[in-house]
């Protein structure tokens, strides 16, 4: 068991809805963390008082309260949020450090699945299983882990390449490599692409016993699915995607709930951004190497390009710098 030391960091705003169900399923976990902090991010509805209780029957869970900013904010504010939390550790105590969100419902062996996967590929910097949700109006969204029978749900359809934004755990050396996350929209795309950058390798598992379900669908978070959507076309730009690159990328998105019309927006979202001129994420670096990546995921298949440029990467790993 040394070597297994996990701390989780979790944003939380209004989730009275999902938080004990998520609490629950991290109560359940045959690994617990060795410190879990939960930041209530200015919280209106049940949520601290949930936490509350919890907490005082939980010794490993800490409860951050950051005071109303008076809406809901996802991307940089997610980061913020959960940058209040991180701040108040001592990373070094800790092998793993994991953003979770507060609206998951979790299999018992989630954590030590993923811990022990990473220890027999020493080069996985950061890994995740993979979300389901439940359609729309669905009365009993109750579920049997391991998610050996998805029927009743519906697949977010999460490339292998990078862990999931609603369950980033990564190794702690690694996180600190990358410098950690963006604070802007698709910092859950950017930190992959970072890991591979440094020879690390992002990974997510769709195993039954990694599977796990996400209560509050993606793109579903702030608003509605447009809102959503176009959040995420938007956040591409920034990320410095290729135009060819996100046309392929919201096709694929119209075979998906909500379908045709969440592509669309995606489209809407990076093309009206180009159009403004707004700006992107700063490292001309990062572009370079992530438009030869997609480049090659057109030509050759996410699969055969993530592997061949793991390969190409392998000699720049080095766990030990600073």
């Amino acid at each position: 068991m040394s070597g297994r030391r996990y701390a989780l960091v979790t944003p939380a705003r209004d989730e009275a809805r999902y938080a004990r169900r998520t609490l629950d399923a991290v109560l359940r976990q045959t690994e617990p963390p060795a410190l879990w902090v939960v930041v209530d991010d200015g919280s209106k509805d049940e949520t601290p008082a949930i936490l509350a209780d919890y907490a005082a029957r939980t010794p490993y869970l800490r409860v951050v309260r950051r005071p109303d900013r008076g809406d809901r904010k996802v991307g940089g504010g997610v980061i913020d949020a959960f940058y209040a939390g991180y701040e108040t550790l001592r990373p070094e105590d800790f092998d793993y450090v994991c953003k979770l969100d507060l609206d998951l419902d979790l299999p018992k062996g989630y954590f030590a699945g993923l811990m022990d996967r990473m220890e027999a590929q020493p080069r996985i910097g950061t890994a995740s299983g993979k979300p389901y949700f439940f359609p729309p109006g669905t009365k009993d969204d109750s579920v049997q882990f391991p998610l050996t029978d998805t029927s009743r749900l519906v697949s977010e359809m999460t490339g292998d390449e990078n862990s999931v934004g609603m369950t980033k755990f990564y190794r702690t050396a690694c996180f600190r490599q990358i410098g950690g996350f963006v604070r802007e929209v698709m910092w859950d795309g950017i930190d992959g692409h970072r890991c591979r950058q440094l020879g690390w390798i992002a990974v997510s598992w769709g195993v039954p016993e990694l599977r796990f379900v996400h209560l509050r669908a993606m793109g579903t978070s702030h608003k509605n699915w447009w809102t959503g959507r176009a959040r995420h076309g938007f956040g591409q730009y920034f990320m410095g995607t290729a135009p060819t690159y996100m046309l392929a990328s919201a096709f694929f998105r119209m075979t998906r709930p909500p379908l045709v019309v969440g592509g669309l927006a995606m489209a809407q979202g990076y093309f009206k951004s180009m159009l403004q001129g707004r700006p992107r994420y700063g490292d001309a670096a990062f572009r370079t190497f992530l438009r030869d990546y997609q480049r090659d995921c057109l030509l050759k298949g996410k699969r055969r390009a993530t592997a061949e440029l793991n390969a190409r990467q392998a000699p720049l790993w080095d766990p030990t710098r600073a």
